[in-house]
């Protein structure tokens, strides 16, 4: 009988799916063998009582998101379900990932001066311009611009996921505001207090120097060389799903918690509203869509904003992370040509692939997408979060038909993937380990070089059989473990 058998868990066969826990016989995989002894060894009373404590910090810390309905009454405001059987990855596993995320991010960063400036991408032919220049994305205000320090990009999240044999792939680039910082930092100080011997006995590296390498990369945006910049987290307010993450930010990196009322445009620079009277503020480290962010350039409707903002930004008194635009290259269309980015940029190859991508508005690839939707997931290029999606497998004839039509009438709207079949990691429900599928929020952070977080943040499609890890779809996180050997 196997190990995975002589657990007290009823666990399951990994039949065929890659397990991040249990190798095909269902034996142990060496970096897990820690992990799984202590979880084989607590009873499940134990492990509920454990649960509940964690349930219950998170709701005394208000650690929230919102989950979105159909109708916006209906938002569910909940703790985001967190799972604590840590995902474990060897130092070597995660040395690759490393250096993919920089190589990547490098690339992306040089691909957004280069549209912005002189276009040799697109004069090149690699990419075609109409899909830089219709890309909802883009930014003609920041064309010509001086960006501090030439970094766009200051912080990224690059979605991974691991297909059946274990390989990693690029799922998306999230490049404009990424979501999830909280959850790894939080997640982390759980799990380090609430299974301590288990924490301590793992030789897991820290994460704590990261929120110091995060505010080492706002402060060196500063426009004018302020050694002690004034910094900023720009918020939509206490009804935004993650206003949780911006105030933990906010409080951890000593910056000041605004919104747009907070600040006040005047003579070409930005000022923070106080007591005292106004502050010239150097860095906006801003969780606001481009749309939002200055209701005379963008939206004009806009009460989020701080009106000027961009005259301010044009004239290089105040540093905007990230940079405006920045979600011309996280566009799913754009992802497609992610690897002859890397190749053009860095003349390099690629060390994280992508997952195979159809871009519609080539004849050829909708034919073919059309002809089999029940076996690809379709995605709209301009939505994150899970929306948009079809997951043509699990879809009703209905859905797909729906999509079917979307992609004749609109096909640069859309893109078209390979349904991958995503890696599973075990999760505790009631007492017992059970599978779900999970995938990996990398966290880079650009500034003279690019940190990237250990581990990230792994994310949890907690339904069974799901395949969206989106926390505003339900889904949930784990804290991740990368060890020192």
């Amino acid at each position: 009988m196997s190990t995975a058998q002589q657990s007290q868990f009823p666990y399951y066969d990994a039949q065929s799916f890659y397990d991040e826990m249990f190798e095909k016989d269902c034996s142990i995989r060496p970096h897990y063998r820690n992990v799984h002894r202590l979880f084989n060894r607590l009873q499940p009373a134990e492990l509920v009582h454990r649960e509940q404590a964690i349930h219950k910090r998170m709701l005394e810390e208000g650690i929230t998101f919102t989950i979105s309905h159909e109708s916006q009454q209906d938002a569910l405001e909940r703790t985001i379900p967190f799972d604590y059987i840590p995902r474990v990855i060897p130092r070597h596993e995660w040395e690759l990932v490393e250096r993919g995320v920089q190589q990547r991010t490098k690339a992306l960063n040089a691909f957004l001066h280069d549209v912005y400036h002189t276009g040799r991408i697109i004069a090149d032919g690699v990419i075609p311009r109409k899909m830089i220049v219709s890309n909802t994305y883009f930014r003609p205000e920041m064309a010509g611009l001086h960006v501090p320090g030439g970094v766009y990009i200051t912080a990224s999240g690059i979605d991974l996921i691991r297909d059946e044999h274990g390989g990693y792939y690029v799922l998306e680039d999230n490049l404009r505001s990424p979501s999830g910082f909280s959850y790894l930092f939080k997640g982390r100080t759980l799990m380090s207090e609430l299974f301590h011997d288990l924490y301590l006995s793992s030789s897991v590296q820290s994460v704590d120097r990261s929120l110091n390498s995060f505010l080492s990369s706002l402060r060196q945006l500063s426009p004018n060389g302020n050694r002690d910049p004034l910094i900023v987290l720009l918020t939509p307010g206490v009804y935004n799903s993650a206003y949780y993450e911006h105030a933990f930010l906010a409080q951890q990196m000593g910056i000041h918690l605004v919104e747009g009322r907070d600040l006040v445009y005047k003579d070409h620079k930005i000022y923070l509203r106080e007591m005292r009277g106004l502050r010239q503020v150097d860095v906006i480290y801003r969780r606001i869509d481009d749309y939002y962010l200055d209701p005379l350039s963008f939206h004009p409707d806009s009460l989020l904003g701080v009106p000027g903002l961009m005259n301010a930004y044009r004239a290089g008194n105040v540093a905007i992370a990230n940079a405006p635009g920045t979600g011309v290259a996280d566009d799913k269309a754009i992802y497609a040509y992610v690897p002859d980015m890397i190749r053009y940029y860095l003349n390099e190859e690629p060390i994280l692939h992508n997952v195979p991508t159809y871009i519609l508005t080539r004849k050829e690839e909708m034919d073919y997408v059309l002809d089999h939707l029940h076996e690809l997931v379709v995605k709209e290029t301009s939505l994150s979060g899970g929306y948009g999606m079809l997951i043509g497998p699990t879809a009703s004839e209905k859905e797909r038909k729906a999509f079917a039509e979307a992609i004749k009438k609109e096909p640069g709207r859309y893109i078209a993937q390979k349904t991958m079949k995503l890696s599973r990691a075990p999760v505790m429900v009631d007492g017992l380990m059970t599978p779900r599928h999970i995938d990996l929020r990398a966290f880079a952070l650009m500034g003279a070089d690019t940190h990237v977080i250990p581990g990230g943040l792994t994310r949890v499609a907690m339904q069974e059989g799901s395949l969206v890890v989106n926390s505003s779809q339900g889904g949930g996180v784990k804290d991740t473990w990368v060890l020192n050997q």
